[in-house]
Protein backbone atom coordinates (compact mmCIF):
# COMPACT_ATOMS: atom_id res chain seq x y z
CA UNK A 1 0.00 0.00 0.00
CA UNK A 2 1.09 3.89 -0.75
CA UNK A 3 0.20 6.30 2.14
CA UNK A 4 0.28 9.84 1.47
CA UNK A 5 4.07 9.88 3.38
CA UNK A 6 5.25 8.05 0.85
CA UNK A 7 6.02 4.94 2.33
CA UNK A 8 5.16 1.07 1.77
CA UNK A 9 3.83 -1.16 3.70
CA UNK A 10 3.04 -4.79 2.79
CA UNK A 11 -0.60 -6.05 4.22
CA UNK A 12 0.19 -10.18 4.76
CA UNK A 13 -2.75 -12.59 4.93
CA UNK A 14 -2.95 -15.31 6.79
CA UNK A 15 -4.37 -17.64 3.76
CA UNK A 16 -4.55 -20.80 6.53
CA UNK A 17 -7.59 -18.80 8.05
CA UNK A 18 -11.21 -18.67 7.59
CA UNK A 19 -12.48 -14.99 8.35
CA UNK A 20 -15.76 -15.95 6.26
CA UNK A 21 -17.82 -16.37 9.86
CA UNK A 22 -15.73 -14.44 12.44
CA UNK A 23 -17.61 -13.28 15.66
CA UNK A 24 -20.74 -14.65 13.98
CA UNK A 25 -22.61 -17.26 16.45
CA UNK A 26 -24.91 -20.39 16.00
CA UNK A 27 -27.47 -18.34 18.21
CA UNK A 28 -26.77 -14.46 16.30
CA UNK A 29 -27.24 -16.81 12.72
CA UNK A 30 -30.12 -18.15 13.93
CA UNK A 31 -31.78 -14.77 14.79
CA UNK A 32 -31.11 -13.16 11.68
CA UNK A 33 -32.55 -15.66 10.19
CA UNK A 34 -35.72 -15.94 12.52
CA UNK A 35 -35.83 -11.63 11.61
CA UNK A 36 -35.98 -12.28 7.78
CA UNK A 37 -38.93 -15.62 8.39
CA UNK A 38 -40.89 -12.73 10.58
CA UNK A 39 -40.19 -9.66 8.22
CA UNK A 40 -40.91 -12.18 4.78
CA UNK A 41 -43.91 -12.72 6.63
CA UNK A 42 -42.85 -16.88 6.46
CA UNK A 43 -42.70 -18.05 10.04
CA UNK A 44 -43.04 -16.48 14.13
CA UNK A 45 -40.09 -18.04 15.72
CA UNK A 46 -38.57 -16.30 18.56
CA UNK A 47 -35.34 -16.68 21.34
CA UNK A 48 -36.96 -17.72 24.10
CA UNK A 49 -35.57 -15.30 27.34
CA UNK A 50 -33.53 -16.64 30.56
CA UNK A 51 -35.43 -16.25 33.12
CA UNK A 52 -34.06 -14.70 35.91
CA UNK A 53 -34.90 -13.17 39.42
CA UNK A 54 -33.21 -10.08 40.22
CA UNK A 55 -31.66 -9.77 43.68
CA UNK A 56 -29.69 -6.02 43.67
CA UNK A 57 -29.99 -3.30 41.69
CA UNK A 58 -27.53 -0.36 41.57
CA UNK A 59 -29.17 2.88 40.85
CA UNK A 60 -25.92 5.66 41.01
CA UNK A 61 -28.73 7.54 38.49
CA UNK A 62 -32.01 6.52 37.27
CA UNK A 63 -31.04 6.29 33.65
CA UNK A 64 -27.98 4.53 34.58
CA UNK A 65 -29.31 1.37 36.56
CA UNK A 66 -26.87 -1.46 36.96
CA UNK A 67 -28.57 -4.92 37.94
CA UNK A 68 -25.41 -5.98 39.99
CA UNK A 69 -27.12 -9.42 41.67
CA UNK A 70 -29.06 -11.80 39.54
CA UNK A 71 -29.64 -15.65 39.42
CA UNK A 72 -31.70 -18.24 37.47
CA UNK A 73 -35.09 -18.95 38.73
CA UNK A 74 -35.69 -22.12 37.01
CA UNK A 75 -33.72 -24.16 34.23
CA UNK A 76 -34.67 -22.61 30.98
CA UNK A 77 -36.32 -25.18 28.52
CA UNK A 78 -35.10 -24.87 24.99
CA UNK A 79 -33.62 -21.78 23.02
CA UNK A 80 -36.24 -21.19 20.62
CA UNK A 81 -40.43 -21.43 19.84
CA UNK A 82 -42.84 -20.48 17.25
CA UNK A 83 -45.09 -20.89 14.49
CA UNK A 84 -44.70 -22.18 10.96
CA UNK A 85 -47.33 -22.96 8.91
CA UNK A 86 -50.03 -23.68 11.60
CA UNK A 87 -47.51 -26.05 13.84
CA UNK A 88 -45.65 -25.42 17.08
CA UNK A 89 -41.48 -25.41 16.85
CA UNK A 90 -39.50 -25.90 19.48
CA UNK A 91 -36.00 -26.05 19.07
CA UNK A 92 -32.63 -26.17 21.19
CA UNK A 93 -29.43 -24.64 19.40
CA UNK A 94 -25.69 -26.01 20.37
CA UNK A 95 -22.19 -25.14 18.94
CA UNK A 96 -19.51 -27.76 19.30
CA UNK A 97 -16.13 -26.80 18.58
CA UNK A 98 -15.14 -30.38 18.89
CA UNK A 99 -13.74 -32.30 15.73
CA UNK A 100 -15.04 -35.79 16.77
CA UNK A 101 -18.07 -35.68 18.29
CA UNK A 102 -20.97 -33.35 20.46
CA UNK A 103 -20.71 -34.51 23.80
CA UNK A 104 -24.38 -35.15 25.55
CA UNK A 105 -22.85 -33.23 28.65
CA UNK A 106 -23.97 -29.82 26.58
CA UNK A 107 -27.56 -30.58 26.28
CA UNK A 108 -29.33 -30.67 29.95
CA UNK A 109 -31.52 -33.74 30.96
CA UNK A 110 -34.51 -31.34 31.84
CA UNK A 111 -34.20 -30.26 27.81
CA UNK A 112 -34.65 -33.88 26.45
CA UNK A 113 -37.39 -33.90 29.06
CA UNK A 114 -38.86 -30.83 27.70
CA UNK A 115 -38.35 -32.09 23.88
CA UNK A 116 -40.11 -35.03 24.67
CA UNK A 117 -43.36 -33.47 25.69
CA UNK A 118 -43.69 -30.86 23.32
CA UNK A 119 -42.99 -34.19 20.91
CA UNK A 120 -45.98 -35.89 22.76
CA UNK A 121 -48.40 -32.72 22.10
CA UNK A 122 -47.72 -32.78 18.68
CA UNK A 123 -45.23 -30.24 17.65
CA UNK A 124 -41.70 -30.14 15.71
CA UNK A 125 -39.00 -30.27 17.67
CA UNK A 126 -34.99 -30.59 16.68
CA UNK A 127 -31.65 -29.51 17.47
CA UNK A 128 -29.33 -27.41 15.62
CA UNK A 129 -25.31 -28.43 16.04
CA UNK A 130 -23.35 -25.94 15.01
CA UNK A 131 -20.06 -28.08 14.16
CA UNK A 132 -17.65 -24.62 14.40
CA UNK A 133 -14.24 -26.96 13.06
CA UNK A 134 -16.07 -27.87 10.09
CA UNK A 135 -18.34 -24.46 9.93
CA UNK A 136 -21.29 -26.68 9.26
CA UNK A 137 -24.47 -26.25 11.04
CA UNK A 138 -26.80 -29.59 11.39
CA UNK A 139 -30.59 -29.69 12.19
CA UNK A 140 -31.30 -33.02 14.35
CA UNK A 141 -35.07 -34.21 14.27
CA UNK A 142 -35.43 -34.60 18.19
CA UNK A 143 -36.98 -38.26 18.07
CA UNK A 144 -33.67 -39.17 16.83
CA UNK A 145 -31.42 -37.53 19.44
CA UNK A 146 -33.51 -38.52 22.05
CA UNK A 147 -33.47 -42.35 20.75
CA UNK A 148 -29.78 -42.17 20.74
CA UNK A 149 -29.03 -40.65 24.03
CA UNK A 150 -31.39 -42.76 25.81
CA UNK A 151 -29.42 -45.48 24.44
CA UNK A 152 -27.03 -44.55 27.00
CA UNK A 153 -24.41 -46.48 24.71
CA UNK A 154 -22.06 -43.11 24.36
CA UNK A 155 -21.55 -40.04 26.02
CA UNK A 156 -21.54 -37.68 22.81
CA UNK A 157 -22.66 -38.15 19.09
CA UNK A 158 -20.08 -38.75 16.46
CA UNK A 159 -19.57 -36.39 13.97
CA UNK A 160 -20.10 -39.08 11.50
CA UNK A 161 -23.49 -39.83 13.13
CA UNK A 162 -23.89 -35.87 13.11
CA UNK A 163 -23.29 -36.14 9.10
CA UNK A 164 -25.29 -39.28 8.30
CA UNK A 165 -27.92 -38.73 10.64
CA UNK A 166 -28.10 -34.65 10.56
CA UNK A 167 -29.27 -32.75 8.10
CA UNK A 168 -26.99 -29.89 6.56
CA UNK A 169 -28.34 -26.62 6.80
CA UNK A 170 -27.70 -24.09 3.93
CA UNK A 171 -27.25 -20.57 4.19
CA UNK A 172 -26.95 -17.28 2.17
CA UNK A 173 -26.87 -13.30 3.49
CA UNK A 174 -30.06 -12.89 4.32
CA UNK A 175 -30.74 -16.33 6.05
CA UNK A 176 -27.16 -17.39 7.62
CA UNK A 177 -28.68 -20.11 8.81
CA UNK A 178 -31.89 -21.01 6.98
CA UNK A 179 -33.18 -24.15 8.86
CA UNK A 180 -36.70 -23.55 7.89
CA UNK A 181 -35.83 -25.75 4.44
CA UNK A 182 -35.05 -28.75 6.19
CA UNK A 183 -38.18 -28.41 8.04
CA UNK A 184 -40.49 -28.41 5.35
CA UNK A 185 -38.46 -31.26 3.71
CA UNK A 186 -38.23 -33.49 6.49
CA UNK A 187 -41.52 -32.96 8.33
CA UNK A 188 -43.30 -32.76 5.05
CA UNK A 189 -44.80 -28.95 5.67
Amino acid sequence: MNYPNGKKTTVKHDKTTSYSRRGMSLENDINVSNENYLKSDIAVIHKKPTPVTIVKVDYPKREAAKISEAYFKVPSTTDYNGIYKGKYIDFEAKECASKTSFPFSSIHPHQIDHLEKVIKHGAIAFIIIRMSIYDEDYLIDANDFIAFYNEKKRKSLSYEWIKNNGHLISRDYLRPCDYLKIVDRIYEL
